[in-house]
């Protein structure tokens, strides 16, 4: 089984990534709890600590030495171009965690928040984080479908994305049977793989009010969305639905289902942090490596103030550890 050590990236040196990194290691060190490393520039990860009064980290040179630092000091792996300027190094962290999974030296990865618009102007060209690991885990290969596929996941309440970051107009128009079908697929697999469900069950949410009233109020449900779960039934996926999205999330019917797969990025986004705004945790399915990351952005406006939570980071770190502990297992016995 992997039970390595996790790779948490530093995320972007002047948002919050290195002080609730330092918070959430400050947190779960004394349990020995899925213990990690952070991948970044260890003179931004030294500042954070003096601002925060902790122990200053401890500069390794290999992966293996991060359980024997990690009760005493949080271990940090150097990357390249950590000096050259904090893009550079934002991306190096991220590439120097993948690298590191991927070889199996650590379990899995959690990435800290990165700032879309820094990277761009540093000519970054993936529209973001999920993307470029993507990118760099495409020649691993990977059982099952592939990936990404984006869930939301709290103790509440799973999520999955039939679509993410386009205007509403642009969504509703790229929710197609195949890609439905597709994201059903992948959420299936990761839900017995990682999250150790033997017989998972979805529901998929329609689109209009009253999912679409038999037609009266919309021909997606009917044209586009029950032709995918009457395909996914056929293949032996316990998938119902359409669900009428304004009363699939309250605690009666999330009893009924394991993972909701929805149509667009506020159906399902909202009802998780309505029900677990701190503890959320953004999943991405489908890659050849375990990698989550807590849902929340690089939040300048506190950084440095050492007032930032690290709730949805540990919420993380601990997601990313049973992850990679649940799929090791899934495995070795395959």
């Amino acid at each position: 089984m992997n039970d390595a050590p996790l790779a948490l990236t530093m995320g972007d040196p002047a948002g919050i990534g290195p002080e609730i990194a330092l918070k959430a290691w400050n947190a779960l060190r004394a349990r020995r709890e899925a213990c990690f490393a952070v991948t970044g520039d260890p003179d931004a990860m030294a500042r954070a600590a003096r601002a925060l009064d902790l122990t200053a980290p401890q500069v390794i040179a290999h992966m293996r030495e991060a359980a024997a630092a990690f009760p005493e000091r949080l271990p940090v792996l150097p990357v390249q171009d950590a000096s050259a300027s904090p893009e550079a190094a934002t991306i190096a962290a991220i590439e120097r965690a993948v690298e590191l999974a991927l070889s199996g030296e650590a379990g899995g990865v959690v990435t800290n928040p990165v700032s879309k618009a820094a990277l761009y102007a540093a000519g970054f060209t993936f529209p973001g984080h999920t993307e470029f690991i993507d990118h760099l885990t495409r020649s691993a290969g990977t059982s099952g479908p592939r990936g990404p596929v984006m869930m939301l996941a709290a103790p509440e309440l799973k999520t999955a994305l039939v679509t993410i970051h386009l205007p509403l107009r642009e969504a509703i128009a790229a929710i197609t049977t195949e890609r439905i079908i597709h994201v059903a697929r992948v959420v299936q697999q990761a839900l017995t793989r990682d999250f150790g469900l033997a017989e998972p069950r979805l529901a998929v949410a329609g689109l209009n009010p009253h999912a679409g009233e038999g037609g009266a109020l919309g021909r997606e449900e009917i044209e586009i969305v029950a032709p995918a779960i009457e395909a996914l039934v056929a293949e032996g996926v316990a998938a119902t639905g359409p669900h009428p999205p304004d009363t699939m999330f309250h605690a009666e019917a999330r009893a009924k289902y394991d993972a909701a797969i929805c149509l667009y990025h506020d159906q399902g986004l909202i009802p998780v942090k309505t029900l677990n705004f701190h503890g959320g945790v953004n999943v991405t399915l489908g890659l050849p490596i375990v990698r989550t990351s807590p849902d929340h952005g690089v939040a300048y406006d506190i950084a440095g103030e050492g007032i930032a939570r690290a709730d949805s980071l540990i919420a993380a770190i601990r997601m990313a550890g049973e992850m990679a502990h649940n799929r090791a297992r899934a495995d070795d016995n395959a």
